[in-house]
C-alpha cells in the first residue's frame, strides 16, 4: 500500500487494515489503528508506521479510544519465511524477553547487528523496541484485568525494573500505571484476582469474519483426553487445554460464542511471566492473525472454491499451541497420542476438571517410547536436529522431518502446515492447487470440508497417524 491508499483506509475507518499498519498524528502526538473512530486528521499531519513499536520509537503515544496495541498482528509475518518474518514470530513468542537479542540472533543464525539492521529497515524498529511494545501491552492487560500489585506486574510483564516499567508506561500511554488501571473502573474485572484461581480474562482480537464453528469442530475432533477438552453445545462451546510454557504451566479456556471481533479467553498460569507466550501460542492455534479478506478474495477467484468461500467466509487454517506435541500427534494419530499421555504425560500440580496432564516432552519419549519411528522423531526434537519453534526455517524443518525413519512427506507437510503455521501447504496432494499460492493451506481446508458436507468419502483434516512415504 502507498500512503495515499493508507490515508483512504484511515478516512473510511477500514478495520481490515488494523494491525497491518498504524498512523500517527503529528499535532497530537498520538498513534492509532486505521479504524479509530476519532475525527480523521488532515493528511499533512499524518505519519504512517508498519508497527506500533515504530510509532512509539518516534515519540507517539497510544490512543485511548482505539487501543492500537490490542489489534491483531500483521498476517505478513505468518506468510513470510525470511529472517524478518521468523524474527517477528520469535519476538512474539517472547524470545527476546527470555534470551535477549543475542539469543534471538543465535536462533536465526545471524549476528545481532544484522538482525537489528534488517528489522529496523523492514518494520521501523529493532528487536528491543518490538519486545518493549509487547511488554507494555501485557502490562496494560494485567493492570486492567487483575488485582496484582503494580510491582509484580512490572516483572511479570518482562520489565527489568520497576523504574523501567513506570517510565515505559508513561511514555506509551501518557498515564501512570495506577491511572491506567483506574480506567477499567475498579481496576479489575469480577473474579480476576490473582489469588482467586479465576485466571486472566482476555479478548483475543481477530480481523474480519471468523468461521468459529469450523475451528471448534476441528479442535473437538482432534482433542486428546487429559490435555484437551471441548465442552458445551455447538455455538456455545468452550475449548480448554493445558500448556507447557517457559516458566511454568497453564490452562487456557477459549469460548466459541463471539460478541465482537475477538475470542473470549481465560488463562490460568503458574507464572505470570508466561502470559505473552501463552497468548501468542493461542493466537497461532486459532489462526487469529490471518487476513481473511486477502485469503477469501484470492480463493474465490477459483470456480471450485468460490461457493465454498461464500459458505464459510473467514475459514481459518488452525495451527497448534505446542509444535513438538503436534509433530508427535501427526505421526502416531490421536488414539496413540492419548495412550502416550496416560503412560508418559506429566500430571498437573492442580488438575482442572478433565485436564490433568501435560503432553510428554520429546526427551521423555526418546528414552521410553516403544515405536522406533516415534523414538527417532522425539530424539530429533529433543536434540535440536528438527526445530519447530516460532522462528524455525520451514524448508529446513520439512527436509529434516523427511529424513527421519517412519516420517513420510505427507506427515512432514502436515507438521509444516500446522506446527509451523505455513499458509501455503497442501499435505494431501490435492489436484489443481498449484495456482492457489500462497493460500493452499486454506484452499485444501475448504475443499475437504466441502467434500465432507457433500458426503463424499474423505478423511478428516485431523492427523490420521498414517505414515505415507
Amino acid at each position: 500500500m502507498d500512503e495515499r491508499t493508507r490515508y483512504e483506509a484511515v478516512s473510511s475507518r477500514d478495520a481490515r487494515f488494523d494491525g497491518e499498519f498504524f498512523f500517527a498524528v503529528a499535532t497530537t502526538g498520538i498513534y492509532c489503528r486505521p479504524s479509530c473512530p476519532a475525527v480523521t486528521p488532515k493528511r499533512e499531519n499524518v505519519r504512517f508506521f508498519p508497527t506500533a513499536a515504530a510509532a512509539q520509537g518516534h515519540g507517539f503515544r497510544a490512543c485511548r479510544r482505539c487501543r492500537p496495541d490490542a489489534v491483531p498482528g500483521s498476517a505478513e509475518w505468518n506468510v513470510r519465511a525470511d529472517v524478518v518474518g521468523r524474527a517477528m514470530r520469535m519476538i512474539g513468542d517472547g524470545v527476546v524477553d527470555r534470551e535477549g537479542v543475542p539469543g534471538l540472533a543465535d536462533r536465526l543464525g545471524y549476528s545481532a547487528r544484522q538482525v537489528q539492521r534488517q528489522l529496523t529497515a523492514e518494520v521501523g524498529a529493532g528487536p528491543v523496541a518490538l519486545a518493549r511494545a509487547q511488554r507494555s501491552h501485557t502490562a496494560r492487560v494485567l493492570l486492567q484485568t487483575t488485582d496484582l500489585p503494580v510491582t509484580e506486574i512490572a516483572f511479570a510483564s518482562g520489565f527489568a525494573s520497576v523504574r523501567q516499567f513506570n517510565d515505559t508506561i508513561r511514555q506509551i500511554y501518557a498515564r501512570t500505571p495506577t491511572a491506567l488501571r483506574s480506567e477499567a473502573g475498579s481496576g479489575t474485572r469480577p473474579g480476576a484476582s490473582a489469588g482467586s484461581g479465576a485466571g486472566v480474562p482476555l479478548r483475543l482480537a481477530h480481523r474480519g469474519p471468523y468461521a468459529v464453528r469450523e475451528t471448534f469442530d476441528l479442535l473437538a475432533e482432534e482433542a486428546v483426553p487429559r490435555i484437551e477438552e471441548v465442552t458445551g453445545t455447538t455455538g456455545s462451546r468452550t475449548y480448554r487445554r493445558t500448556l507447557r510454557l517457559p516458566y511454568g504451566t497453564g490452562v487456557a479456556a477459549v469460548a466459541e460464542s463471539a460478541a465482537g471481533p475477538w475470542l473470549e479467553t481465560r488463562i490460568h498460569l503458574t507464572d505470570l511471566r508466561d502470559l505473552t507466550t501463552a497468548v501468542q501460542r493461542l493466537r497461532r492455534l486459532f489462526d487469529l492473525d490471518a487476513d481473511p479478506y486477502a485469503v477469501d478474495q484470492a480463493l474465490a477467484a477459483d470456480p471450485r472454491l468460490a461457493p465454498l468461500v461464500t459458505a464459510r467466509p473467514g475459514l481459518r487454517s488452525p495451527g497448534t499451541a505446542d509444535p513438538e506435541e503436534f509433530a508427535v500427534r501427526a505421526l502416531v494419530g490421536p488414539a496413540a497420542a492419548g495412550g502416550l499421555v496416560e503412560r508418559f504425560g506429566k500430571a498437573l500440580d492442580a488438575p482442572s476438571g478433565g485436564l490433568t496432564h501435560l503432553f510428554p516432552e520429546p526427551a521423555v519419549l526418546a528414552d521410553a517410547a516403544d515405536d522406533p519411528a516415534l523414538r527417532a522423531l522425539a530424539t530429533a526434537l529433543a536434540d535440536g536436529t528438527v526445530r519447530l519453534d516460532a522462528g524455525a526455517e520451514r524448508d529446513g524443518a520439512e527436509r529434516a522431518l523427511c529424513g527421519l525413519p517412519g516420517t513420510g512427506p505427507r506427515t512432514a507437510a502436515l507438521i509444516r502446515m500446522r506446527a509451523l503455521g505455513d499458509p501455503d501447504v497442501d499435505p494431501y496432494g490435492t489436484p489443481g492447487t498449484g495456482g492457489l499460492r500462497p493460500w493452499r493451506s486454506y484452499a485444501v481446508r475448504h475443499l475437504r470440508l466441502g467434500r465432507a458436507q457433500a458426503q463424499i468419502s474423505a478423511p478428516s483434516h485431523a492427523p490420521t497417524g498414517s505414515r505415507q512415504q
